[in-house]
Formats: C-alpha cells, structure tokens, sequence
C-alpha cells in the first residue's frame, strides 16, 4: 500500500491491533500484514517511532519482557488508549462512510 494512504492511519491501526493484546514492535508489524492480507506491511522503522509518540502522549505503556532469552519491550494500551482509540474509530468511520457516498 503506498504510504501516502497510511499517512494519519498508523497510530489507529497501532492503537486497534494492541487493543487485543500487548505485543512487542516486531509482533505489531506481522499482525498488520496478517490480519490486512499482506496489504499493509509497515516498516519497523514506521512502526517504532509511532509506538513512542503514542507512548509520550500517554495512549500506550511498555515494559521489558525476556522470551527465550531474549528482551523485548512489550506495548499495551491504557485507560486513555480504549478511549482514544473509540474515538479515532468513530471518525474513522465517518471518514469512510463520507468518501463511500461521494464515490458511490
């Protein structure tokens, strides 16, 4: 997908993939290429930054885990994360439904 079109969408589709489970960098990216059939295939260089921004505004919290041996920092959303992300859904929605009615 060019990237243009995801401009302004990252931080929602971060937000609605950590709204089902806490997840480290790498995880995020497959999850989006899985659930989206390999349509959108973010970068980690896209994904890490836009994790910090949304943990700086305070939507989303890490910590340190080690698996197998190894550490990694795991992201999940918090109180104001759930709210945030309703509220990027309801506009998102609006958003798609305005552009289905011009287009259509």
């Amino acid at each position: 997908m060019r990237a243009e079109v995801l401009k302004g969408h990252v931080d929602l589709l971060l937000l609605a993939v950590l709204a089902d489970e806490p997840a480290h960098g790498y995880r995020i990216v497959e999850l989006l290429r899985e659930r989206s059939n390999d349509v959108l295939d973010l970068a980690e260089g896209t994904v890490y930054p836009a994790l910090y921004r949304l943990e700086r505004q305070g939507v989303v919290t890490s910590s340190w885990s080690t698996v197998e041996g190894r550490r990694r920092r795991v992201y999940r959303l918090t109180r104001r994360g759930v709210r945030e992300l309703a509220e990027r859904r309801r506009a998102w929605e609006d958003f798609t439904g305005a552009v289905r009615a011009v287009l259509s």
